[in-house]
């Protein structure tokens, strides 16, 4: 079968702060009988052995996320090291880790760089914005504690990117959030829209906020970005890189906007035609189609009871997979930006479409808005591309161009 990804979350859901529009902290209701939510060992050597013998590629891709994996202490990643060279089989072995930063001190720098570990931190930009929702369990704000530890990284030399939730807030604020990532020391950035639905009352299983076709009530959280303005953000923030930061700061979105603009296979699953490939596995062993789809009818089983190269390759997950393409409307399947959008995420597909279809995303205002506006820059640089010649070029020429800034 084709490699596939495991996001991992070793604690499940906990975590020391208590983000606002946190999707994944109320996942502790699915595992609420548990004293503790600590990858036991056996799962955790069980899941190390599988994975690496289920990849058919010379490296594999670890990545611990949460919850906040830095809860789980300093050991347990060096028990996680000690696993990955028992089994690596001449395999290199690369891991990366998600983390909001907080915790973050030198013994961790040390750590982090000797193995060297790529740490994604959770930043939301300047100290108002990120601290509009990001507080701890007490309500404190948490901007200065993150810098703190983005500076522990820096000083070890562990390389790190940024992980930007764009919210109800933020999204107001594009010049503001990527004027200040490039002044903390970001090379790679990562934009994420927050769209959340929430239901007046919790679910069987504790939850409120739930997914597309649910039989409860929701509505749109006051935190989830807006759809056209997620693209105005995105689009704000591409009018200053192409000018000036081309090959010089790189932004996962823009990244794969290129690959889809070259027709290749797009390397982020909500923008790839179908998905499945990218799952998640809660700290017993559960495995789940995605991060953003772990609740009880989308688990796939338990890798201590099933083998993990059987789970992804189950019917059940290639249903998952094939529903993304399968469940697009007309209006989807005859826009002329399906081929950089292929309508998103399946989470965020809850609105109808003008033929009265279910299944359009949320977000599809923002991304029409956004991708029609980068067309010629990205026409100019596959040109360039497909003539040898450096994409960056497009810098002078959008310089040239007779266009303001909104």
């Amino acid at each position: 079968m084709a490699n596939f990804h495991i996001m991992t979350k070793p604690n499940g859901p906990i975590c020391n702060l208590d983000c606002t529009y946190c999707f994944y902290l109320e996942k502790e209701h699915l595992y609420s009988s548990r004293k503790s939510m600590k990858m036991p060992d056996d799962v955790l050597e069980s899941f190390i052995q599988q994975y690496i013998q289920s990849q058919d590629a010379p490296t594999i891709p670890f990545a611990w996320q949460g919850g906040e994996p830095t809860l789980l202490g300093i050991p347990f990643f060096e028990r996680v090291v000690e696993l990955q060279i028992k089994y690596s089989d001449g395999k290199q072995i690369e891991n990366s880790l998600q983390t909001n930063g907080t915790l973050l001190d030198n013994a961790w720098g040390e750590f982090l760089a000797r193995h060297n570990f790529l740490v994604g931190v959770s930043i939301d930009g300047t100290e108002k914005l990120h601290d509009a929702y990001r507080i701890d369990k007490g309500r404190q704000p948490t901007h200065s504690r993150v810098l703190r530890g983005i500076r522990i990284l820096q000083q070890h030399g562990v390389e790190f990117n940024t992980l930007t939730v764009v919210n109800r807030i933020n999204s107001y604020h594009a010049h503001e959030v990527y004027s200040f990532l490039k002044e903390i020391g970001s090379k790679y950035l990562q934009f994420i829209p927050v769209v959340e639905r929430v239901s007046e009352q919790p679910n069987a299983n504790g939850l409120r906020l739930l997914k597309p076709f649910s039989p409860h009530a929701l509505t749109v959280s006051e935190w989830s970005v807006e759809s056209l303005q997620y693209g105005i953000f995105l689009q704000q923030i591409f009018d200053q890189w192409v000018r000036a930061d081309v090959a010089r700061t790189f932004i996962q979105v823009f990244d794969v906007a290129m690959e889809s603009w070259l027709g290749l296979q797009q390397s982020l699953c909500v923008f790839t035609r179908t998905c499945g490939s990218a799952m998640a596995m809660e700290h017993n062993g559960d495995l789940y189609s995605c991060d953003h789809f772990v609740y009880p009818d989308n688990k796939l089983g338990n890798i201590l009871q099933r083998p993990l190269t059987v789970l992804a390759a189950s019917q059940q997950q290639a249903r998952f997979g094939k529903g993304k393409e399968l469940g697009l409307p007309k209006d989807c399947l005859e826009c002329d930006v399906r081929f950089a959008c292929n309508g998103e995420c399946p989470k965020h597909r809850f609105l109808q479409a003008e033929s009265g279809e279910p299944g359009l995303n949320y977000l599809c205002a923002g991304y029409k808005y956004f991708f029609h506006h980068i067309d010629p820059y990205m026409q100019f640089m596959t040109n360039e591309l497909q003539h040898d010649r450096a994409p960056a070029n497009v810098m002078d020429w959008a310089r040239n161009q007779q266009f303001t800034a909104r």
